[in-house]
């Protein structure tokens, strides 16, 4: 059925290891994002709250593929930012992480700003009648609450990102998608296979994601 693996002509293996890689760099950058948005959300300087809120209904409702490749048209063709490379291939994976954190720290930071719902109002007052600044109340009283509160809806972001890194492909990224369409236009004969092959590896990357999380989920969630 996989006879077609057997020539060593496809390396299936680093391409998933290509997304893997996407996955890690985009989730880490997109959590540190999301964190600032859902910060600037809560504000109480209404410039601030302004830009949360205009960056998020803004970015989140355009397509992933259009901001990606704007990511490459416009900040590296047009304006000619390399990201610390000259190498088309490390650049078409920087600029796909940068695009994949400005997309995807959308949907971290509305998990966060709900998470910061969760937390009672009076532990917020009661920090800041003790003099503590918003930045400490929200970094040293809420938002350790908070990321507890949100660990499922964030392990859901992260499965959603996962399967997001096949639109990398569209700029050049040698990522498993990319190598998918390769071997459909080149083993026409095992269509079937190919599809089953590549929907195998991502179950294999997002299961266990989502199976360890929702354990984490349940281990820290704060008892109201």
């Amino acid at each position: 059925m996989f006879d077609f693996l057997d020539s060593g002509q496809y390396d299936v293996l680093g391409a998933f290891w290509v997304t893997v890689q996407l996955t890690l760099y985009s989730a880490a950058g997109s959590l540190i994002w999301g964190t600032i948005l859902a910060g600037m959300r809560v504000s109480p300087v209404p410039l601030m709250r302004g830009f949360g809120t205009l960056y998020i209904n803004l970015v989140r409702n355009t397509p992933l593929t259009v901001i990606i490749v704007s990511c490459s048209l416009v900040l590296n063709q047009t304006l000619g930012f390399a990201l610390g490379g000259d190498n088309f291939k490390d650049i078409g994976f920087r600029l796909a992480v940068l695009g994949f954190i400005a997309y995807t720290g959308c949907f971290v930071c509305e998990a966060i700003r709900s998470g910061i719902n969760t937390v009672p109002v009076g532990q917020a007052e009661a920090a800041r009648a003790m003099g503590l600044s918003f930045f400490q109340v929200l970094t040293l009283i809420v938002l350790p609450q908070a990321f507890r509160a949100v660990v499922a809806p964030l392990a859901n972001v992260l499965i959603a990102l996962t399967k997001n890194t096949t639109v990398a492909a569209a700029i050049g990224v040698a990522e498993a998608a990319a190598l998918m369409k390769t071997m459909l236009e080149n083993e026409t004969d095992a269509l079937f296979a190919v599809f089953a092959l590549f929907a195998l590896g991502f179950i294999v990357l997002t299961l266990p994601t989502g199976l360890l999380l929702g354990w984490v989920a349940k281990r820290v969630a704060v008892k109201r």
